[in-house]
């Protein structure tokens, strides 16, 4: 979601009571509140076809996928998150219902307001949770995903996904298709 350049400074606990009677998400980074601006249709209509996709892969398991309005705590980062799509499978989470903090998977969707975040300071913040095994960036524009997989060795490993090609998402062990993931998303813009 898009950063509207509103911003204004709370603590943690602060934030947490405030945003709950606010209409406009706010994401929350060391004090600084960032209110969200809502997306277009392409980026709404990707991010459900991926939660729709994880949804029906892990019904029946203790996993559970979540979309845009469930906040992610990254404590290491004093931050508090609302990925496009993030799937946690800890019983910790399902005791939570308004915060998860141990996801296996988070997933953006890029746009031009958020690719640089999503990709530095947004990536920098998830790597520190010890639970998280992938983190998948679904550009609308491209077709292209780059989904980062942590090995054994605690390294991040950038697996390219090209258009058309299926997205290997091994920590659920879903394949996504090049169809289910772009089904119903318009075309790329034209504009330039």
């Amino acid at each position: 979601m898009g950063d509207t350049g509103a911003r204004i400074a709370l603590s943690a606990d602060a934030y947490l009571a405030w945003e709950a009677t606010e209409p406009v998400r706010h994401e929350f980074v060391r004090g600084e509140v960032l209110a969200m601006a809502g997306a277009e249709e392409r980026h709404v209509t990707t991010a459900l076809n991926v939660a729709m996709a994880l949804r029906a892969h892990l019904r029946g398991t203790p996993c559970r996928t979540f979309i845009t309005d469930m906040k992610l705590r990254v404590e290491a980062a004093d931050a508090y998150f609302y990925p496009d799509v993030m799937v946690t499978c800890s019983a910790a989470d399902v005791a939570d219902p308004l915060v998860k903090r141990e996801p296996v998977l988070v997933v953006e969707v890029l746009s031009p307001g958020t690719a640089a975040c999503d990709r530095g300071d947004k990536f920098a913040a998830y790597r520190t949770l010890p639970s998280l095994r992938e983190y998948l960036l679904v550009d609308t524009e491209s077709r292209r995903c780059d989904l980062y997989r942590k090995g054994a060795d605690c390294l991040w490993v950038l697996h390219p996904v090209e258009p058309g090609q299926a997205v290997p998402i091994d920590t659920v062990g879903l394949t996504l298709s090049a169809e289910a993931l772009w089904d119903e998303v318009g075309p790329p813009s034209t504009a330039g």
